[in-house]
């Protein structure tokens, strides 16, 4: 999956003419991507999940009030003056969390109910959650159409959530049994076109020798690391078992930067895009490799 993000950008920066005519069609490939995802995706999770409410309310005061808070935070600091880079890293977390998190979570022997539960509320709600924060924190500096976008997350994200789940359910896991084997590859072949055609309308304009790029990329790496510590310690401070932490931090922490992009690139100016597109290089690097120090012993011991 690391190789993947790189791929996609080389493609998009060396080959733009043949990558951005793919533009029109980035929405359907999000949606095969999270259909994909969301076949693994069962309500019947949620049962004991809403007997025990306090990760879910934990995951979202965390993820969706204080981390953008903190987001804005810290970036007016850095980028003064930059008011497209900070809507950007607001946006990036303003969208729904990664499907792509919950790999983590069975590699890390997390708690796969709490995982899914999270990754299907924060994807259902996402079309009022995502314009809503953009709006309330950013709302004085950016414009926006609130119901176009409420209506592309609503096309890319909810409506092939709910399709995915639906099939899950209605055939007890036996049709995603059949057909994942082969939608599998064929998401992360989505996702290398739908990174190579945002990318192909941003990357060639950028300057590498600009400071300012490699600012959005240092401070990309210090969000993904904090943010990844910050919901560690929210579940520490909450006494959370093991399992519910590692379940609660890769939610919280991971974003959908697909959408993020497709987003940026669709609806406002391409410089607000470009958070997204560099945080794509580093989010499944440094969620294995923070992973791993947070809890590759515990999973290891748990295992045995």
């Amino acid at each position: 999956m690391p190789l993947l993000p790189l791929a996609g950008l080389l493609l998009g920066f060396f080959l733009p003419g043949v990558f951005f005519h793919m533009r029109p069609w980035t929405s359907w490939l999000i949606g095969l991507m999270t259909f994909s995802g969301a076949l693994r995706l069962r309500v019947a999770e949620f049962g004991g999940v809403i007997r025990n409410p306090l990760p879910i309310l934990i995951f979202f005061v965390f993820a969706r009030i204080l981390m953008p808070l903190y987001i804005l935070f810290v970036s007016s600091f850095v980028f003064r003056g930059a008011p497209d880079t900070i809507t950007g890293f607001v946006l990036l977390y303003a969208t729904p969390t990664a499907v792509s998190g919950f790999i983590w979570i069975v590699t890390f022997r997390g708690d796969k109910a709490l995982g899914l539960s999270l990754i299907l509320l924060d994807t259902v709600l996402s079309p009022l959650i995502m314009p809503g924060t953009l709006s309330l924190l950013r709302g004085g500096n950016v414009t926006m159409n609130t119901v176009s976008i409420m209506v592309s997350m609503f096309f890319m994200v909810v409506l092939p959530t709910i399709i995915g789940v639906t099939l899950n359910e209605s055939s007890r896991g036996k049709i995603p049994a059949r057909i994942s084997p082969y939608f599998n590859p064929l998401a992360k072949i989505a996702m290398l076109l739908i990174i190579s055609a945002n990318a192909a309308s941003t990357l060639p304009s950028i300057q590498f020798n600009d400071l300012q790029i490699w600012k959005i990329a240092g401070m990309s790496m210090f969000f993904l690391v904090t943010a990844l510590l910050l919901a560690r310690l929210a579940a520490l401070i909450f006494r959370l078992d093991f399992e519910k932490s590692v379940a609660l931090t890769f939610p919280a922490s991971q974003r959908n930067t697909s959408v993020t992009i497709t987003i940026a690139v669709s609806f406002f100016p391409e410089a607000i895009a470009l958070p997204a597109l560099i945080n794509i290089l580093f989010q499944q690097i440094l969620a294995g490799l923070i992973g791993k120090v947070l809890f590759g012993k515990s999973a290891r011991q748990k295992a045995e």
